[in-house]
């Protein structure tokens, strides 16, 4: 098949350390070009893939000191995409909802997988415009606010196989990684390390919105804690590898509806348990007393970090490889694909029919 990966600018394909959608988007990427197919992605220059690259900007927009507008890049992009959208049999975006109104001017299929939280009051009268356009979820979870929309799949994200080392035998600390922001709740982290006596390594990134919240609210708490914490920042590659794998376990202790959690499955590729908060996607991904825990406060928190050491690292790597390989993912996006292309004209019909009552003069 002819392929078209849309992904969006502000971090490079894949990115330099941290970026879930755009590293999802060069997984996704590399194992269809594996499988034989005939790929294009659409990106930041910067991106690097084995795919055919059209740069819609010269470096990652989160990486560029010059820029201040991030909207501009990605209508040219929309641009670059519809130029070529004939040459596709199907078009996959990543990039939220900027292309929603080209689709109704062109007839490749497309795609569009929402990678972020769906909050009803802002896309119900989005998805009311346009009915037509076909979704999918990347947890069964995440669409729940809105269940009614054009759903075509739920398609869990997926790692390559080789990515991350298995270690048998870890090391003694708990890890929480990700960005520092208030809904994702290192100071709940925190706390249950120190009640735990063990050590915690926060390997995170601090975007500038978030900066004031970090400052005001974790701060402190690093420094009353920093004989149980080590901040270590943004880490990636190799890096990144060790510090999973060697974690004792993973604490994803969230305080909102997480549509997926890459670093769930990360951590589960390297054979390391999981302690999660039952919000969004963890009761879809964790296997209860298997790959880890789903706790709903700190002392159940607490508990499960004494039974961690219990549970089979084997078991977790097993979970991985069954279900959140990269090309068990490309196989799912693969059937979503074909499928739209066996019966487009439903989407069609619903997008001109949509088009002409917008169009139709008020009685």
């Amino acid at each position: 098949m002819r392929i078209a990966q849309v992904a969006p600018l502000f971090e490079s394909v894949p990115p330099r350390l941290y970026g879930g959608t755009e590293r999802v988007v060069s997984y996704l990427t590399e194992e269809l070009v594996r499988q034989g197919h005939d790929v294009t992605l659409f990106a930041s220059g910067d991106s690097l893939t084995s795919a055919r690259l059209v740069p819609a900007c010269e470096r990652a927009l989160w990486r560029d000191p010059e820029c201040r507008e991030t909207l501009p890049h990605h209508v040219r992009l929309m641009e670059l995409v519809f130029r070529e959208a004939h040459h596709f049999d199907v078009i996959h975006f990543h990039c939220d909802y900027v292309h929603f109104p080209l689709l109704r001017y062109h007839r490749t299929p497309t795609v569009t997988t929402l990678h972020g939280m769906v909050r009803r009051h802002d896309l119900k009268p989005l998805f009311q415009a346009y009915p037509e356009v076909p979704l999918v979820s990347i947890s069964d979870d995440q669409r729940g606010p809105i269940p009614w929309a054009n759903w075509q799949a739920t398609v869990y994200h997926g790692l390559p196989a080789g990515l991350h080392t298995f270690r048998e035998e870890p090391e003694d600390y708990l890890l929480f990684t990700g960005r520092i922001s208030p809904e994702k709740r290192l100071d709940r982290a925190i706390e249950i390390a120190c009640r735990s006596g063990r050590k915690l390594k926060v390997a995170a990134k601090i975007y500038d919105e978030d900066r004031a919240y970090y400052q005001s609210a974790i701060e402190p708490l690093l420094r009353e804690s920093q004989s149980f914490v080590e901040f270590v920042g943004e880490v990636g590659g190799k890096d990144k590898d060790d510090l999973i794998g060697n974690a004792y376990a993973l604490l994803f202790p969230i305080d909102w509806p997480e549509p997926f959690g890459l670093v769930m499955i990360e951590a589960l590729a390297c054979g390391t348990p999981v302690i999660a908060w039952r919000n969004g996607s963890v009761p879809e991904i964790i296997e209860e007393g298997r790959t880890g825990f789903i706790v709903d406060n700190i002392d159940d928190a607490v508990r499960a970090v004494r039974n961690a050491g219990r549970l089979s690292r084997t078991a977790c790597r097993a979970s991985f490889a069954d279900r959140f390989d990269a090309a068990t993912m490309a196989s799912n996006y693969e059937r979503v694909y074909q499928r739209l292309c066996r019966h487009p004209h439903p989407q069609m019909e619903m997008a001109e029919s949509a088009a002409l009552h917008s169009a139709a003069p008020a009685a």
